[in-house]
Parts: C-alpha cells; sequence; structure tokens
C-alpha cells in the first residue's frame, strides 16, 4: 500500500521560513500523514466487501498498520528523491528535507526501514500476497512514477497514480488471500479519480509546477484541455462505481449516484468557467473529491456491514 503522487498534499506555506519541528514530528511529516489518512480510508472498505461482512479487527488492525507504515516508506523515499524540486516549489518548501531537519541520509534509511517493517507486518500478520503487493506498490511509486515519469511526462499522474491504488487491492488480499472482481473495480475507481482529483489540484499550482521543471497537464496544456480531460475522467470514475452494483445492495448504490452526480456537477461547472474564460475554481473540486472518495468507502463499508442481499 502506497501512495497517490501528491494526491492530497497541502495548501502552500505561508512563511519563506517554515517552524521547526521537533525530530518526532520531521520524520512524521516525511511519511505525509494526510496522503495515508486518504490511503487507509480505501482500505477498510475492500476489507468489509472482501469479508461480506466485518472482517477480523486484529487483521484490520494489522493491515492499516502495515499499510501506514508502507505508504509512509514510500513518501519518505519519494521525499528523497524529490528534494531538488522541493525546494523551488512554495508549496512544499516546509518538508523536512528542505528544511534541514532531517538528513538526507537518514531520510533514504528511514523509508526503507519502514518498507520492510512494513511488509514483515503484512506477511506475519495478514498474509504474503498483502505484503508483496504492499512492497511492489512501494517500488513502483519511488522508480517507475517519482524517477521516471515524473519529470518526463504530462501522463505521469495518470500511470504513476496506479501505486496508490493499490490499497484496495492489499486490503482485499489481506482477507481473501486472493485478488476477485471487485477488487479491481474498485483499483479502477481510484485509478480514474485521481487525475481530475490530481488536476484540478495543479491547475491552482501550475507555476509552481513550471518553475521547478515538472511537466504536469496544466503547465503544457491549456486551461481548456484540461478541465476537458478533467471532465472525461470525471464520468469514467462515476461509470466504473456502478461496476459495483452486482456485488453490493441498494445502500451502496444509491450513495454512489448521489454522490457521483455531485462530483460530475462540479466538474462540470470548472469546466464550465474554464470554456467561458470566467473565473474558475479548480480547488472546489479537488476539496469535494476528497469527500466523494470517502463516501464512496463508506457506503461499500456500511453496505457490507449490513448484509442486505446483493443486486447481482
Amino acid at each position: 500500500m502506497t501512495s497517490v503522487p501528491e494526491r492530497v498534499t497541502d495548501e502552500p506555506t505561508t512563511s519563506a521560513e517554515p517552524k521547526r519541528r521537533g525530530v518526532l514530528a520531521a520524520y512524521l511529516a516525511l511519511t505525509k500523514p494526510r496522503v495515508i489518512e486518504l490511503l487507509l480510508v480505501t482500505t477498510i472498505p475492500a476489507m468489509f466487501l472482501a469479508e461480506r461482512g466485518i472482517p477480523s479487527p486484529w487483521l484490520v488492525l494489522v493491515t492499516l498498520a502495515g499499510g501506514a507504515m508502507s505508504a509512509g516508506s514510500a513518501n519518505a523515499l519519494n521525499c528523497v528523491a524529490d528534494s531538488d524540486i522541493d525546494a523551488v516549489m512554495h508549496r512544499t518548501r516546509s518538508r523536512p528535507l528542505v528544511s534541514y531537519e532531517v538528513p538526507r541520509k537518514h531520510a533514504l534509511i528511514f523509508g526503507i526501514v519502514l518498507g520492510a517493517a512494513s511488509f514483515g507486518i503484512l506477511a506475519l500478520g495478514a498474509n504474503l500476497l498483502a505484503a508483496v503487493l504492499s512492497l511492489a506498490a512501494i517500488l513502483f511509486y519511488v522508480f517507475v512514477y517519482t524517477l521516471v515519469l515524473k519529470r518526463r511526462t504530462s501522463q505521469n499522474i495518470v500511470w504513476g497514480g496506479a501505486a496508490g491504488c493499490m490499497p484496495v487491492v492489499i486490503g482485499w488480499a489481506a482477507v481473501a488471500g486472493k485478488v476477485e472482481w471487485p477488487a479491481l473495480v474498485m483499483f479502477g475507481v481510484v485509478f480514474l479519480w485521481t487525475p481530475p482529483h490530481f488536476w484540478s489540484l495543479a491547475m491552482k499550482y501550475r507555476d509552481d509546477y513550471a518553475s521547478a521543471g515538472v511537466p504536469m497537464l496544466p503547465v503544457v496544456a491549456t486551461p481548456r484541455q484540461v478541465s476537458a480531460r478533467i471532465l472525461v475522467y470525471s464520468y469514467a470514475t462515476v461509470a466504473c462505481t456502478l461496476l459495483l452494483v452486482p456485488a453490493t445492495s441498494w445502500i451502496y448504490v444509491a450513495f454512489a449516484v448521489l454522490a457521483g452526480t455531485a462530483f460530475l456537477v462540479v466538474a462540470q461547472r470548472l469546466h464550465g468557467a474554464v470554456r467561458r474564460n470566467g473565473v474558475a475554481n479548480p480547488m472546489a473540486l479537488f476539496h469535494l473529491s476528497n469527500s466523494y472518495l470517502t463516501v464512496l468507502s463508506v457506503a461499500i463499508a456500511v453496505d457490507a456491514a449490513v448484509g442486505l442481499p446483493s443486486l447481482g
């Protein structure tokens, strides 16, 4: 289980000289806790749906602990690899390596140790498949997204975002010992959700990415092209959520339709504002996208816990 590229990261720091943190707080900041929170939110419903009920609390605790360490490992190693561009971008200048609160070598060791601990916890507390998937996600995020895709292509977030889809697959594997089709559908939902979520953020901070030489889509494409792609991916996301209908009851379907409608309305408004050359507010979609994924996750978990007959 690992991170989605920058997907729920922070607002820019308002101070040129960020406040110094304690040692523990600095190392915690390396793991990007806000990213981890959303990743774990998507893990739990996958476990509930795989169990078709309430899974073992111990297994949930172990999976969340291992997943948090895995995501923390990927994020810490990402901070090591991206420390040069983090120093250039205004919104990332408060990160511990940039502010010299954590030595680069120590951060590297910290990330590796977290990853090893995650593998051990998941292998011993869940199963080997969950542990291997988690390790694969770390390696993909660091070596494929961070070191290869991020600085070379505007499609970086599309393919790199696959690492952030892994929590649902890992959660499912922890319960079932295998990966079944609903887990792949949930993977697809997060995969399709990531571009509109992140591109809306990148629209606001376009100049930040441009100054760092990172070819995020809003840097290399026109606002109209970006908003159009956001809209396409938003529709694809909502359509993908409906593929879970055979494995769920009316509870999930009701929430998926209502939340999906709200998501599409805001995405449509963003595209409409850009087309009219009006004042666009991409952060409205960014913040709503967080809530949208959370509502879907809660709906899946509640649906599975209640145990109503599935529609399939």
